[in-house]
């Protein structure tokens, strides 16, 4: 798999990345091992998690596959910690809270560093140059050899990046930022993907697929075992089954058919080809459908498909970003 660098640092990882949200919940130890093997047999390297990701035990499920499936050198291992299952405060990106994450997680993934550690949500209670703070202690104590955020928005993401660059060398540059990213969600391109590409921040879109119904099998209902047939996981799916989805979806299995693919993998190369982006991170229920998107590095889209998937796609941006005579 072809390798890219993270935003503008020296740190590469494999242009698709596997994610482990369901680790240690939905998907046990023997699928996780399949898995990670197919992956790494792919040519991957970056694995992502997050200490929140089934309490911890995503982390711990990779943690014991790590050297018994595959070798812990050959993978970029990112987790992430700030956010906090709390209704009352989602995030907490103190010092303090962040540092004692950050151990909690080496201890469970049964390493001494991860090689990208990333800010999970941004904190409005906590000053952003503590939480940058704590980013800086990880990476001088060797801790974490990277860092990112994840879930910045536009501005939040320019803060932080910004406040890094002002003092060269003594402070540690922003690799990567994290957020969902798709045909179906391109929210980030109004302000965050714009100051990711300006400060040289690598995107690490999550749910490239659109919560899984970009693979098209939600074109003629709901199919039994999907995460929209699940209970728990029902309403993160719908948004994306309503009309204006459906004629992008309709649109992707026309490009597919055309190009003898799948629509998944159209899908998933449009998102991985965006400028700024390093690597979509796909998260697999079983093996072979992490197969399926792994399959995508063959895949380039002509430039009039992009194009045709763009206009089809493309989100309404008016006031202050595009044209003003419509005031």
């Amino acid at each position: 798999m072809e390798p890219r660098h993270a935003g503008r640092t020296g740190l590469r990882v494999s242009r698709i990345g596997l994610g482990t949200l369901t680790w240690g919940r939905d998907t046990d130890e023997h699928e996780a091992a399949e898995q990670l093997k197919v992956f790494h047999e792919a040519g991957g390297t970056l694995v992502d998690t997050a200490d929140v990701y089934a309490d911890g035990g995503s982390e711990y499920l990779l943690g014991r596959l790590l050297d018994t499936a595959v070798p812990r050198r050959d993978l970029v291992i990112s987790t992430k910690a700030g956010s906090v299952p709390d209704p009352d405060r989602r995030a907490d990106g103190s010092r303090g809270h962040l540092l004692a994450a950050l151990d909690a997680s080496l201890v469970r993934l049964g390493t001494d560093h991860v090689d990208l550690w990333q800010v999970h949500a941004f904190d409005p209670a906590t000053p952003l140059e503590e939480t940058l703070q704590a980013v800086d202690l990880a990476v001088t104590s060797g801790r974490a050899r990277y860092a990112g955020v994840a879930g910045f928005s536009g501005w939040q993401l320019a803060k932080a990046a910004t406040w890094q660059l002002a003092a060269p060398g003594a402070r540690v540059r922003l690799a990567t930022t994290q957020m969902e990213y798709s045909l179906l969600q391109r929210g980030i391109e109004r302000e965050v993907l714009p100051a990711a590409l300006d400060l040289g921040v690598g995107v690490l879109p999550s749910s490239p697929l659109g919560r899984g119904v970009l693979t098209g099998k939600y074109r003629r209902g709901t199919p039994p075992g999907s995460r929209g047939a699940s209970e728990r996981l029902s309403a993160f799916v719908a948004p994306y089954l309503e009309e204006s989805a459906r004629r992008v979806v309709d649109a992707v299995a026309t490009a597919a058919d055309g190009l003898a693919a799948t629509t998944l993998q159209v899908a998933l190369a449009w998102v991985r080809d965006r400028p700024g982006v390093t690597a979509p991170i796909v998260g697999a229920r079983t093996t072979d459908q992490l197969r399926a998107a792994l399959s995508v590095e063959t895949l380039t889209l002509p430039d009039e498909i992009c194009r045709a998937l763009d206009d089809v796609s493309a989100p309404v941006h008016r006031y202050p970003d595009q044209d003003w005579s419509e005031l």
